[in-house]
């Protein structure tokens, strides 16, 4: 299965909506600690986390004013931390579950949209892979899931990633889910909102505008390049949250320094079409919000302007550089293990 029954994209520059509660919204970017939890002995700590998650939710909507959408980082409950595949495995959680089961409870107590990125498993349906996962919890109680696309590579020395996303599962997912879930954008009453964990490929946010995004809520953890975030509303006018982690105050996230790459803790923000900033966290424990005119936005507003003819010759010929559908028949055993199996696959000629 490689179409979808109805056009994705339409063809006179509008797009898909259904009714928004209010012409006006308050949007949340929530900037929270992160701590992984002990691989050996993961449910204390998934309940140590779970816990201090949900008292943030309550701070967030009972500080400052309502929301009606609130975005977490990539990792609320089960941290990163420098796991075996095993550990990495039994300590991911299952949505819905019990963890995102009161998630949703505050979303239905809020009447609000909150947004944020987990591990997770699927034992029926994908036994022994790891997801990577965005979860929407709206605001009557259900939850919404959407697949990372893809992981990036190349960025660890001698390891990469082995969490299943939508590309290296790419056709099985299709015929499970459809064409139309590999870039999913969820209708709400407050807006389209799409999500994701993905950095680094301008490509995706792009296709998310086209599919109809009105707000594009991404999350990082341990750090993540301002510009990338920025430009993706710059350059598709539209509007784009990114929330991160905070510094750590008195406990460090285990094998993790504080400060890390592409800017370290902290920065957590809210972008308007052309990339205007409306609002920004310093490095602490903190929520920035911004005041949204959806209404008025959604009369205005069209899918971006792209002069495609120009620019399929080159994108036809254009190879990947590793085929999609790894892991639909093999999982790497670890990160090393990852890192050998991409070699082998690659197409590319090798620069690490």
């Amino acid at each position: 299965m490689t179409e979808s029954a109805t056009p994705m994209v339409r063809a006179d520059g509008t797009y898909a909506t259904v009714a928004l509660r209010q012409e006006a919204i308050t949007a949340t970017a929530v900037q929270t600690r992160v701590l992984g939890v002990d691989g050996a002995n993961p449910a204390p700590d998934i309940r140590r986390n779970l816990d201090y998650f949900l008292e943030c939710i309550d701070i967030a909507q009972g500080f400052g004013g309502r929301s009606d959408l609130l975005l977490f980082h990539e990792f609320p409950i089960t941290g990163f931390s420098d796991w075996t595949r095993d550990q990495h495995y039994n300590l991911a959680i299952e949505v819905p579950g019990p963890e995102t089961e009161l998630v949703a409870q505050r979303a239905k107590k809020y009447n609000c949209y909150i947004v944020f990125g987990t591990y997770a498993k699927d034992p029926k349906n994908w036994p022994g892979h790891i997801l990577h996962l965005m979860v929407m919890a709206k605001p009557d109680g259900s939850i919404v899931t959407h697949w990372k696309q893809r992981n990036v590579r190349g960025m660890f020395p001698g390891g990469e990633l082995y969490t299943s996303v939508i590309y290296d599962v790419y056709d099985r997912f299709v015929e499970m889910y459809g064409i139309d879930a590999v870039i999913p954008v969820e209708r709400t009453d407050i807006g389209n909102i799409a999500m994701s964990a993905v950095q680094f490929e301008p490509e995706l946010f792009r296709c998310m505008a086209f599919k109809g995004a009105e707000l594009i809520c991404r999350v990082a953890t341990g750090g993540f390049e301002f510009d990338d975030m920025r430009l993706t509303s710059y350059h598709n006018s539209l509007y784009t949250l990114i929330a991160n982690n905070c510094v750590n105050s008195g406990e460090r996230n285990p094998g993790f320094f504080d400060d890390q790459a592409h800017g370290g803790p902290g920065r957590s923000a809210i972008f308007g079409p052309r990339g205007v900033e409306l609002c920004k966290a310093g490095p602490f424990e903190t929520k920035v919000s911004a005041r949204i005119p959806i209404g008025e936005f959604r009369q205005r507003h069209r899918i971006p302007d792209l002069h495609m003819h120009l620019y399929r010759p080159v994108l036809d010929q254009y190879q990947e550089r590793y085929a999609p559908g790894g892991y639909i028949d093999y999982i790497p055993k670890d990160k090393r293990d990852a890192f050998r199996y991409f070699q082998e696959r690659s197409r590319w000629t090798h620069y690490w």
